[in-house]
């Protein structure tokens, strides 16, 4: 019954095209799929980099950015889920499909698509430098003292994405469930071995909490960079129609209430993986810490390699959620635009041709701190911090000088400077980075 009382007004060839297309050909997901789907979504490697954000931001602002952070996120993610099915008999279950419904059919296209793609296909980039250079510090902690050859960073990306080229076969969100649970798991895992080594190492002897850049001009440059590393590290909004997507709904019981569940669970396990690490790491290390705080940590020798193992297979899960979307349009333009017939052809070589181009690009640009200020403010600010308020307000126009109105503006101005300001430091960084850098090295 839940499935029928969607699907009113389509042909049966319309109908066929959804049932096959990754994000509306599986509708009965249950509320904790939504759990650990949104954990994998959000708790990415961005997590790891978060002592060395402190360490630009300081003490104070560092814990208020955290902080604020999180409840924003949260604020924005609920209206999402809200919204996902706020027209009775329809479900919005992309991102854009919503913004079309607030800002119109082709505006709404132009404003949420190209954001979307930036953050989905950059995430795709990131973790695939982030599961290289996972790969690299376990091979070389592991050959440390045993005379093993040094191999290139390359090499470990291409190993680590050729997991991708099976793993993007499997056809919608709820087949990749498990993968998604397993890296749910580890995300949990690594955070805690991260914070849990650092208060195991203690303090070390001449740790110093100024901020890390000694100039004027250093100082606000990495406070900006340090922006863009947080909002990255909340990122998950980008996906978070298409986990709902997946849930059954019916008018009685409404596919938001399992959803928002899940979304409160995740979030209480994100805050459990982000300010243990965040502050513990930024406690043990002052302004010494690496834009990886599992490469400050070196030792237990094993702990090391297990940790940074799980961050492999947590960001296979990773990329594979934030991939799914993009398979969605890639395959939505080709099916319904250019009348490709659906199938497993068409399936291999689309998705096939994605990984490689995620593969190729975070070869050639593996500058993984830069990177992610850069992204992190450019295209995650606005998906993630205020455009979900731009919609709550274009759509139900709540009273002015209201609650809610305030709220809503008091998201967007801070998004706003978010998006704003932290491309800046990242892109600094990526220039300073790119000094030293050898390509193909």
């Amino acid at each position: 019954m839940a499935k029928q009382w969607w699907q009113d007004g389509r042909s049966a060839q319309e109908k066929a095209i959804d049932d096959w297309l990754p994000i509306t050909s599986s509708r009965n997901a249950k509320w904790w799929y939504s759990a650990f789907h949104n954990v994998t979504a959000m708790v990415g490697a961005g997590v790891l980099s978060l002592p060395y954000a402190m360490s630009e931001l300081g003490w104070g602002p560092g814990i208020a950015v955290l902080i604020l952070s999180w409840i924003i996120t949260l604020y924005t993610l609920w209206q999402m889920v809200e919204m996902h099915e706020m027209v009775p008999g329809k479900r919005f279950d992309r991102y854009h499909e919503l913004g079309q419904h607030a800002f119109g059919e082709k505006l709404g296209l132009w404003i949420v698509v190209p954001q979307q793609l930036v953050v989905e296909v950059g995430v795709n980039i990131v973790y695939m430098v982030t599961g290289g250079k996972s790969l690299k510090k376990f091979h070389d902690v592991l050959c440390e003292g045993h005379g093993c050859k040094n191999i290139k960073l390359t090499y470990f990306i291409m190993i680590f994405a050729s997991v991708h080229f099976v793993l993007s076969q499997l056809p919608n969100f709820n087949s990749i469930s498990g993968v998604s649970l397993a890296a749910a798991v580890m995300s949990l895992s690594y955070s805690t071995i991260a914070w849990g080594a650092s208060v195991d190492k203690g303090k070390v002897a001449d740790v110093d909490y100024h901020l890390r850049a000694t100039t004027s001009t250093g100082k606000v440059f990495g406070f900006f960079s340090a922006l863009g590393d947080v909002a990255f590290a909340y990122a998950g909004h980008n996906v978070v129609l298409e986990i709902q997507a997946t849930i059954p709904s019916t008018p009685e019981k409404p596919s938001k209430k399992p959803m928002w569940k899940g979304v409160v669970v995740a979030y209480i396990i994100v805050a459990l993986c982000y300010f243990p690490v965040a502050l513990v790491g930024y406690w043990a290390f002052g302004n010494h810490v690496d834009d990886n705080i599992l490469i400050t940590l070196s030792r237990p020798k094993w702990l090391i390699a297990l940790a940074n193992m799980m961050v492999v297979i947590h960001v296979i899960g990773s990329y594979q959620i934030y991939a799914m979307p993009v398979f969605d349009m890639i395959e939505t333009v080709l099916v319904k635009k250019l009348r490709f017939p659906p199938g497993l052809t068409l399936r291999l070589i689309a998705r096939t041709l994605y990984v490689a181009f995620t593969m190729f690009i975070a070869i050639t640009f593996p500058f993984f701190g830069g990177l992610l200020g850069f992204f992190g403010g450019f295209a995650f600010a606005p998906t993630t911090y205020f455009l979900p308020c731009i919609m709550w307000l274009a759509i139900y126009k709540p009273r002015r000088f209201s609650l809610s109105w305030f709220t809503n503006w008091i998201c967007i101005i801070l998004g706003v400077m978010l998006m704003i300001l932290s491309p800046i430091g990242g892109l600094r960084q990526i220039i300073i980075d790119a000094k030293t850098y050898k390509f193909y090295s």
